[in-house]
């Protein structure tokens, strides 16, 4: 799917009222046109306040909330609600049941998933990086939306009731990695997957990691098997923030939200 108007729309058959996004490098506010959402880099905090407030009314509108998280490649997963709304706890992973809310996940090169349930009134996503996915963040999310009241999941399957999607992260041709993380990846999944999910660098102990596929795996392992990927990549596209590429960079938002009832 290409950009539009500052971002890319998530293509997945979810329930009415369920939309979702990411954000690119352009469609900012009229005074700071550059789209960053991240106070790392060289992100000056009042234009990443006014991206944000940009964000916030495109998507879940003025009366509506955001909940951003303190991201730390972990995988503690909260529960988001107005209260919630008002700080940025440390999380890598959030879910809530609550129309008006919106949840925000930063990246510039880790992939952002997106999770919404069958029937439209639950939403998830989470950050993964290689950290956070090998560390079990995408079941934590799974299990937390899974588990929560009226979701309907048979025992054990706390996945079977969730649609799935991935947004903009880097490319398995740009991902160079070094042992620790093939050796961290082979020990959280299944050894046979070595040459679907890592593919020899070119240089000596290097590998090339595929975060898509591996975030694919997890989602299925949790349960979760409608998935949808189109694996497009940050590190080629200067049109999104991209750590690996740029070293000093901003951050893109990957935000899912449940819209209002038209009354």
């Amino acid at each position: 799917m290409q950009p539009h108007h500052g971002w890319i729309g998530a293509s997945w058959p979810t329930p009415a009222g369920v939309r979702a996004l990411t954000t690119t490098r352009e469609g900012g506010p009229p005074q700071n046109p550059v789209m960053n959402v991240g106070l790392q880099g060289d992100g000056a905090l009042n234009a990443v306040a006014a991206s944000r407030r940009h964000l916030q009314l495109a998507t879940v509108g003025e009366a509506g909330r955001l909940q951003w998280l303190t991201q730390v490649h972990g995988r503690r997963c909260i529960h988001a609600d107005r209260r919630t709304c008002r700080t940025e706890p440390e999380a890598d992973a959030v879910w809530t049941a609550e129309r008006g809310i919106g949840l925000a996940i930063q990246t510039a090169d880790c992939t952002p998933i997106v999770l919404a349930s069958r029937d439209g009134t639950r939403i998830g996503a989470a950050h993964g990086g290689w950290r956070g996915l090998t560390g079990g963040v995408v079941e934590q999310l799974v299990r937390a939306m899974g588990q929560s009241e009226g979701a309907g999941n048979p025992p054990g399957e706390p996945g079977a009731e969730l649609l799935a999607w991935i947004g903009p992260a880097i490319g398995p041709d740009a991902y160079e990695v070094g042992l620790d993380v093939r050796t961290a990846v082979l020990a959280n999944t299944d050894a046979a997957l070595e040459t679907t999910l890592l593919r020899v660098g070119d240089k000596p102990g290097k590998w090339y990691l595929d975060l898509f596929a591996l975030a694919e795996w997890l989602l299925r392992q949790a349960g979760v098997t409608q998935i949808h990927c189109e694996r497009i990549c940050t590190w080629s596209n200067p049109n999104f923030h991209s750590h690996r590429r740029d070293g000093t960079t901003g951050r893109m938002a990957t935000v899912v939200w449940r819209e209002a009832i038209q009354r």
